[in-house]
């Protein structure tokens, strides 16, 4: 009789033989949005991907996990969902460390990628943090950063990606933006000038200045500009740079995917009229024309959008290379960031008042230049 016929492995020993057996896995936040849905869809359907390669997939409710879990189940496909608040950084800070102890014990296989996803868009309202942080700028970026610098010290060091999931609305420039009129005054051109703080405590484009709509679209555009600004070249801010100079993290990827305006639930904080009839009917149709026509077009599917994550996080091709750094796509097609994500000095701005906002310590990241 073999001594497996003796002893069952334990719970440990059995994720430690699954790991061994995996290429690396992946995090993916926000995973119950539409995008979010649509990439693992996607994924599970694919065997080199689904088979090789462990999913962490984050949501913020415990319903959204359920959900999840039903979708998945039945799946040749290994993962993990998992419950995070980015809005609290105590949340992130706790799920980071657990997830690199899962990860030294060899239960969980190194990160292969970050896909930063999730978002939070506020059209009617304008809500806190416990610590004082906008709610789409903690949502958004703060805590995605936070969760970022936590993680590297376990990502592959040979071909590890950090994905920024954008927007147009970074780009007060972008043509994308006419149409919604979030931009058009003066006064809205510029969204970060000498400090961070405005956006960061909610301060800059508030409900009292404009009841439209327009102020929460803003607000949501000032995190996704600071998201974005972690991508860089090795001539521009800020964590490409920086990962660009470490001894040992300096082959990991920065890059960023603008998925376009897709049908999703991100305006459900709008009302019925925006959230459903608009965020839903009017997008899922127009959505449907242009994949005919055009589907790299300002309006897509969640499918065509999650294929171009799902790419920018495992491929080499002719755009993208061995290792993408510091590149911007507008779905599968290169394109240049807005004027103030690649102003330095406001990304040096950032990062500094960003580190003071999460009081990062020495022992919580790998990153050798992280002051």
């Amino acid at each position: 009789m073999s001594l497996l016929q003796h002893r069952r492995l334990s719970e440990h020993d059995e994720k430690k033989v699954v790991a061994a057996y995996l290429k690396g896995s992946f995090l993916l936040t926000g995973a119950n949005g539409a995008v979010g849905r649509s990439l693992i869809l996607q994924l599970v359907s694919k065997p080199e991907y689904a088979a090789s390669y462990h999913g962490i997939y984050t949501v913020r409710d415990a319903s959204s996990a359920h959900s999840l879990r039903s979708t998945l189940r039945g799946s040749i496909h290994s993962y993990d969902v998992l419950l995070l608040d980015l809005s609290r950084l105590s949340d992130v800070r706790a799920f980071a460390k657990e997830l690199n102890t899962r990860i030294n014990k060899g239960e969980v296989p190194v990160l292969r990628a970050i896909v930063l996803n999730a978002a939070f868009l506020e059209l009617q309202t304008q809500t806190w943090t416990e610590n004082g942080f906008d709610m789409s700028f903690s949502s958004s970026y703060l805590g995605h950063w936070l969760l970022t610098l936590m993680l590297l010290r376990n990502m592959d060091r040979d071909m590890g990606r950090v994905v920024v999931v954008g927007s147009s609305v970074h780009d007060t420039q972008s043509p994308h933006n006419l149409v919604g009129g979030q931009y058009r005054d003066r006064k809205w051109k510029t969204i970060f000038h000498d400090s961070a703080e405005p956006l960061a405590r909610g301060t800059w484009s508030t409900n009292q200045d404009d009841p439209s709509f327009r102020s929460g679209y803003r607000r949501y555009g000032a995190a996704k500009l600071c998201q974005v600004m972690m991508i860089s070249t090795p001539n521009r801010p800020e964590l490409q740079r920086r990962l660009d100079k470490d001894a040992v993290l300096h082959n990991i990827s920065v890059l960023g995917v603008d998925p376009g305006a897709t049908p999703s639930g991100i305006t459900r904080r709008g009302g019925w009229i925006v959230h459903v009839f608009i965020g839903q009917f009017v997008m899922s149709v127009l959505a449907l024309v242009f994949s005919w026509f055009w589907p790299n077009a300002g309006v897509r599917t969640n499918s065509k959008s999650a294929g171009d994550i799902l790419t920018a996080m495992f491929e080499c091709n002719a755009t993208l290379g061995k290792r993408p750094k510091g590149l911007y796509l507008d779905g599968n097609q290169l394109l240049e960031m807005g004027a103030e994500a690649k102003d330095r000095k406001k990304a040096g701005i950032l990062w500094k008042d960003t580190l003071r906002y999460t009081g990062l310590r020495p022992q919580e990241t790998s990153l050798t230049d992280w002051e």
